[in-house]
């Protein structure tokens, strides 16, 4: 396992790796309980699946932007890791699946040779940062969004604010005002915008704030009309120090930004994001887009033959998957993955083809797709020819027939029912009986496998999302059927409405009913939505009533899509049990820990980074002892105030000042070398009082 250490040349990362590893070691040794170390190993892409012993693994792609020799590596790990497949996610990443909990830290370290990270892959943190596929080529762009998503990425990776917060964190940067990013669902988005001031055209971003979907879907809150782009690092910034402070963290189903944001009020939160302001290391923070502006290269000039077979196909193709780019004489390519997946050898071949003939760059996309960029138009025959070799060159890229579908029960703990398996016959039958559909892009077909939304189903056009439901004793796989979601851009959305749930089986027979009477009854040149609205939700309820009835349901019914056996519903089947241990000890054990991290941010000059683990070990230590005399521990507020009233109040625990004084003065100075110094060393001292408290107490 040791034999990667030489291999990695950030030692960052490879602190990280070996960290990982560790951990691994004290968790088979029980040393570390379950709890904790999923939270450790969530935060460097390692996620427990369905099946038991083997992990799904989260590769974090930014903006979902790979090079030929990146997609090289991840096709080389899979292949030696896993079987093979890579699964492109609703989020601009890549998913390899059946990987052992022990060769991870190997993996990842296999990955970092071609700069590529599972670091905060999953967990609670910021998630992998996502952008318009088409960014730094939209004809409609006012300026590429790439370099400030980037910077992004890059500001809050490993950043001590976002590490253990209550629940993950999203955001999005939106090319244009067609929000192609889903500004509204994140829990901040970004739209670029210009603005004159004076005689100046200056560049910035509307900011949408607390969106998110999952079983209760909210529409996020304009924060800004217009933020320049020098403003957006300390933005975010302050507001996830408000949503690490001010989050729930015990009741996972209300911890996302968006509960906090409705608990306090948009102008609550934004008041407490300015007091934030003094203990920003950055007040405004300049990004640098030159390494984004560079010519566009290409390895060969000779145009290759190819030989079109069919010139009717190509056509078809070139107007549903070729995109022309601002650059002039250049093309993007879209490339319909079907539910996702790919396999390694055409992985290799698709990166071997962009290096040599285009200009070395893909970008995974929203919708589990792949769009090659730069392409010269004299390639294009070529290039069709050659994606039809590898199965890549079907028409319909972003159209109806492109469904978006999370793993559901394939590989997914919550999975309820079949996503994929639904999704296959869904689009076998749109092939089959509505070819006319190919190039339709105003209508969107959505599946995930349960209420937390993956798949993105209660923002579609037309929604599935997985259930179960009773005939009897016994139990069939179903689909909550939703209508009337959707995109309307800039910064605005709507949410699908909740029609009827009917059983799996039945869902194509509701795919034609719903498309059918689109054709029939809708008015000329009117699109899904309004014909939606005109209708209205009853109407659509009373034309689909009659396959919900479960009184006739045959042996098929309690089959899933994609299965040859009766449909079982199980949720959350285990990850391997820790041994029970001592909580408290273990959170003492990590606030040693954050005070050493406070410590080696100290002396390498990190001032605002040292501060922040100081803090964290301030609230971890609190929390320890609260946990000990069984107090809540939901919030990190909820803590300096709960630790003020049950230790310091009552004399069991003396301080010099009072506990939320004493912490709060994260907010009040600025991050300067004296002040890091006296916050770590009052941090110190107080876990260094605790200590000596709970030992107490535990010998007594």
């Amino acid at each position: 396992m040791q034999s990667f250490r030489s291999e990695i040349e950030n030692p960052i990362v490879e602190k990280d790796i070996l960290e990982l590893e560790r951990k691994i070691r004290l968790f088979k040794e029980g040393q570390i309980d379950e709890e904790r170390f999923r939270s450790l190993r969530l935060a460097r892409g390692v996620y427990g699946q369905r099946q038991l012993g083997v992990q799904m693994i989260r590769i974090k792609l930014p903006y979902g932007k790979v090079t030929s020799e990146q997609l090289h590596r991840i096709a080389n790990v899979s292949d030696e890791f896993s079987r093979g497949r890579l699964h492109i996610t609703t989020r601009q990443d890549i998913q390899i699946h059946h990987v052992s909990l022990d060769r991870t830290p190997e993996l990842w370290a296999q990955l970092e040779k071609d700069d590529i990270t599972l670091r905060e892959a999953c967990g609670n943190a910021v998630r992998n940062v996502t952008a318009s596929e088409t960014a730094g080529i939209d004809v409609n762009e006012p300026f590429d969004v790439t370099p400030y998503a980037h910077a992004t990425f890059q500001f809050f990776l490993r950043n001590p604010i976002c590490q253990e917060m209550g629940r993950k964190f999203k955001m999005s940067f939106s090319a244009t005002e067609a929000d192609t990013a889903l500004s509204f669902m994140h829990d901040l988005g970004f739209i670029a915008k210009t603005k004159k001031i004076g005689d100046t055209e200056v560049k910035g971003f509307k900011v949408l704030l607390a969106g998110g979907l999952g079983s209760q879907p909210r529409h996020a809150d304009v924060m800004y009309e217009f933020l320049e782009t020098d403003l957006l690092i300390p933005t975010i910034e302050g507001v996830l120090r408000v949503f690490d402070r001010n989050g729930e963290r015990s009741k996972r189903a209300k911890a996302r930004l968006k509960f906090l944001v409705k608990d306090l009020g948009l102008d609550g939160f934004l008041t407490l994001v300015e007091n934030e302001k003094r203990a920003l290391e950055y007040q405004t923070y300049p990004i640098d887009t030159t390494d984004f502006e560079t010519e566009i290269t290409f390895k060969s000039e000779e145009v290759p033959s190819a030989i079109i077979d069919n010139e009717l196909e190509y056509n078809a193709w070139k107007k549903s998957n070729v995109i022309p780019q601002k650059q002039e004489g250049l093309y993007a390519i879209g490339i319909k993955v079907h539910l996702g997946d790919f396999y390694t050898d055409k992985a290799r071949l698709l990166a071997d083809l962009i290096k040599n003939y285009a200009a070395n760059e893909l970008r995974f996309t929203l919708r589990q797709n792949i769009l090659i960029r730069h392409v010269r138009e004299e390639f294009l025959p070529f290039f069709y020819s050659e994606l039809k070799k590898l199965g890549f060159a079907d028409a319909g890229y972003d159209s109806l027939l492109d469904i978006t579908a999370c793993p559901g029960t394939d590989t997914c703990n919550l999975g309820i029912a079949s996503s994929t398996g639904i999704a296959v016959e869904l689009e076998r039958v749109l092939k089959a009986e509505y070819p006319q559909y190919i190039n339709n892009k105003e209508v969107t077909i959505k599946i995930s496998g349960c209420m937390n939304a993956c798949g993105q189903h209660n923002m579609a056009h037309i929604g599935f999302q997985g259930m179960s439901i009773k005939s009897g004793p016994l139990v069939a796989p179903a689909l909550q059927i939703l209508l009337g979601g959707g995109v309307l851009g800039n910064g605005q959305g709507r949410f699908s409405d909740k029609v009827i749930k009917v059983p799996s089986k039945r869902g194509p027979k509701a795919l034609r009913i719903l498309l059918n009477d689109f054709e029939d009854n809708s008015n000329e040149n009117e699109d899904f939505l309004a014909y939606y609205d005109r209708q209205g939700k009853t109407y659509f309820y009373d034309i689909l009533k009659h396959l919900s009835d479960t009184t006739n349901l045959t042996e098929d019914d309690f089959i899933d899509w994609g299965h040859d056996k009766n449909y079982v519903k199980a949720i959350g089947v285990g990850e391997c049990a820790g041994v029970v241990i001592d909580l408290v000890a273990t959170l003492l054990f990590e606030s040693e820990e954050k005070l050493e991290n406070a410590t080696e941010a100290f002396e390498k000059g990190q001032w605002s980074d040292s501060i922040y683990y100081a803090y964290s070990a301030f609230v971890n230590t609190a929390k320890a002892l609260l946990t000990s005399e069984g107090v809540k521990t939901n919030t990190h507020s909820g803590i300096i105030e709960s630790f003020q009233e049950a230790f310091v109040e009552k004399n069991k625990i003396e301080l010099s000042e009072n506990f939320p004084s004493l912490i709060y003065q994260i907010n009040k100075n600025k991050p300067s070398k004296e002040f890091a110094h006296n916050y770590l060393s009052q941090a110190k001292r107080f876990y260094q009082k605790i200590d000596t408290f709970r030992k107490l107490v535990v010998e007594n």
